[in-house]
């Protein structure tokens, strides 16, 4: 009852923002959408990279045009959302619109924007000041190659750590927590919970230091394992944490430590708290305890299950 719920209540959101969409917008949009959708296609599952590549070009092209207008951001293309994650901030504040290409050696690249429904306060007179509105689109650029401590990393939409965002969660501070996909190479996998904040100019910032994380100085928390195995990274509402598999080297073999292509769950589970505007690590938790109907979080079982967006 409380999944049908939530499904009916998330229809009734975008019911809502299609309402404030003229007939005329809503044809408009759904031609672009299928525009969006041929050339995703050829982006996804063209043979050749550089067939991939090519196509890719077109799509960022064609999602400038659409992305212009701020009506975009009421329209939620759901025909794109088996290849491309399409987030709309729980305050719609933005929508962070993020994809990614696999390359001939399993590495990936990483593609995206933010739209942002910006506010700024303007000086009228002496006494008197008026809050607008405005929206703004930010192309995000890649550059996660050149990155060597990606956890310590800060960026913006021009020098963004690329990844593949799955979830956004909204606290009481001034701050979202995003939780991400990374395929990274054929030995290794990397899931992320990054922080997103917003400058006084509107600017998006990702990376943010409100981790207390053991032996960590973190900006944003990142989970290295063995590509073949499947990782729990989620966040329960009902117990205000971000729950996690707990990981660790095959056999626990110390040999090992370290070299996270050997890396997977090993059935316990650790968590983040927010408090007074920090992630607080709390290890080994029990996820029976106060467990939300819809926290599905199983034992792991690797040869049953593949990673969020893995690419085909």
């Amino acid at each position: 009852m409380r999944n049908l719920i939530i499904v009916i209540f998330i229809s009734l959101v975008w019911q809502s923002a299609f309402a404030q969409l003229s007939q005329a917008d809503l044809k408009y949009y759904s031609e672009l959408e299928d525009s969006l959708k041929h050339i995703s296609e050829k982006v996804f599952f063209s043979k050749k990279e550089s067939s991939r590549f090519e196509a890719n070009r077109k799509l960022i092209a064609l999602w400038n045009d659409v992305l212009k207008n701020e009506n975009s951001i009421s329209y939620p293309f759901d025909s794109l959302k088996n290849d491309i994650s399409l987030l709309m901030a729980p305050d719609k504040k933005f929508r962070i619109i993020t994809w990614n290409i696999i390359k001939d050696d399993q590495t990936h690249a990483f593609f995206g924007f933010i739209q942002v429904n910006n506010s700024k306060t303007i000086k009228k007179s002496l006494f008197k000041k008026e809050t607008t509105s405005h929206y703004e689109v930010f192309p995000l650029a890649d550059k996660s190659a050149s990155v060597k401590t990606p956890e310590n990393y800060v960026g913006d939409p021009a020098k963004w750590f690329g990844m593949l965002y799955v979830d956004v969660i909204k606290s009481d501070e001034e701050f979202y927590t995003l939780i991400a996909w990374d395929g990274n190479d054929k030995l290794t996998q990397r899931k992320f919970i990054d922080i997103l904040y917003f400058k006084p100019d509107g600017t998006p910032v990702f990376g943010k230091d409100v981790f207390k994380f053991p032996g960590k100085f973190a900006k944003r928390i990142m989970f290295e394992y063995a590509s073949e195995v499947a990782m729990s990274l989620k966040y329960n509402p009902a117990r205000k944490q971000i729950i996690f598999s707990h990981l660790a080297p095959n056999n626990l073999d110390p040999a090992m430590e370290g070299q996270f292509q050997y890396y997977g769950p090993d059935g316990s589970f650790d968590a983040l708290l927010m408090k007074k505007g920090k992630w607080i690590y709390e290890p080994a938790i029990d996820i029976r305890k106060n467990k939300d109907k819809t926290d599905n979080i199983k034992k792991p079982e690797p040869n049953k299950q593949t990673p969020v967006y893995k690419p085909k």
